[in-house]
């Protein structure tokens, strides 16, 4: 036993004291008492191997202070073992959740998530698509359908396989993981409507080049029109997706005559700046005026009152395009459409109205 523990040191030491060069897969296979084929297993495929030979790989990597060479692995392999994704932004949570799944299910099978914003500018998204592209990654995710087809077109020529995400896109040409849009928003509306709620706003999201708004606004104005009901300025106002602006749109509706009885919001930061501007106009929510929201990102829970809501599924949105994304890079048929459900959330930012008539369908 002492001569075996002997010789594992003096191994580690002839690792450790070589001549300062780069540590090699080789390195760490010794150290680690594995073969080099089970070290790029761990590395690029942790979920393949043991816990057990993970850690004794990954406590050889630390003490040697191996960097893989991803760049010689791209060109004997031709992939790159990453993948990115431009987002609208980072600026508040609406995205965090489905990207944080799609960064996990791509990491368990060793790829790297490479991510960019376009701040909602279609130009900017684009040149963030070609500089991805440039990197040599093996899949793209994007936001949405609604662009230029001049970005389509590169992805086309490029060859690399992309998912779209939040918006589905039934029987269209680009492979899709998202939830129905306006038939949430319609729900929600019907929600609003069975509360007895007959004088309806609305903050929208900006709807230029955003199908996801577009989307709810269609889904909002479906629901009243079949009640003999319209959505028409001034009662509808677009906004970008902060607090700030949801609190200064508010500031207009609530000073409509007849005053909305609710404002149904693009997203859960809109409704949580809706409720801080009625809040310094001294209106209470929900007494006054109710706000519902979409997304149901943790903003919706804490808020004051805290806000009903369309919930969606983000992880799963996220593992999902994560998982159809692994298939496309692996010459893999899957699925070209997949829609999740949404549900509503009923919280106390929601009143009834008292002797509302119940709405006929």
């Amino acid at each position: 036993m002492h001569r075996r523990r002997s010789a594992q040191v003096a191994e580690r030491n002839s690792v450790i004291d070589r001549k300062k060069t780069r540590p090699t897969l080789s390195d760490v296979a010794r150290l680690a008492g594995v073969s080099t084929a089970t070290v790029s297993r761990t590395l690029t495929r942790p979920a393949t191997v043991s816990r057990e030979t993970r850690e004794r790989v990954n406590a050889a990597v630390q003490e040697l202070g191996y960097v893989p060479n991803f760049g010689a692995r791209a060109l004997a392999s031709n992939r790159s073992n990453t993948v990115g994704a431009v987002i609208p932004t980072m600026e508040n949570a609406i995205f965090a959740r489905g990207l944080q799944a799609l960064e996990e299910t791509l990491s368990a099978n060793g790829i790297t998530l490479l991510v960019a914003t376009s701040h909602y500018d279609v130009d900017a998204e684009a040149g963030q698509v070609r500089t991805l592209l440039g990197r040599g990654i093996d899949g793209l995710v994007l936001i949405g359908e609604a662009r230029p087809q001049s970005t389509y077109d590169l992805l086309a020529r490029s060859g690399v396989p992309y998912v779209l995400v939040w918006n589905p896109n039934g029987d269209g040409p680009h492979c899709s993981v998202g939830f129905d849009n306006r038939a949430a928003a319609r729900t929600m509306t019907e929600e609003v409507l069975a509360h007895g709620h007959r004088r309806v706003a609305m903050i929208a999201g900006v709807t230029e080049w955003n199908d996801r708004a577009a989307e709810r606004v269609a889904g909002v104005r479906g629901a009243l029109e079949a009640l003999g009901l319209d959505l028409e300025r001034p009662y509808i106002v677009e906004a970008a997706y902060s607090l700030e602006a949801g609190a200064e749109a508010v500031k207009g509706l609530a000073r409509l005559n007849p005053r909305p009885t609710v404002i149904i919001c693009g997203n859960d930061v809109l409704a949580a700046g809706a409720i801080l501007g009625l809040r310094e106009l001294g209106i209470a929510v929900p007494d006054a005026i109710s706000v519902v929201g979409y997304d149901d990102i943790d903003l919706a829970e804490v808020a004051t009152p805290a806000l009903t809501t369309v919930h969606v599924p983000h992880r799963r949105m996220g593992k999902a395009a994560a998982e159809l994304l692994l298939g496309m890079i692996g010459n893999v048929e899957v699925r070209r459409n997949v829609v999740l459900e949404t549900s509503i959330t009923l919280r106390s930012s929601l009143a009834r109205v008292a002797d509302a008539e119940p709405p006929v369908w």
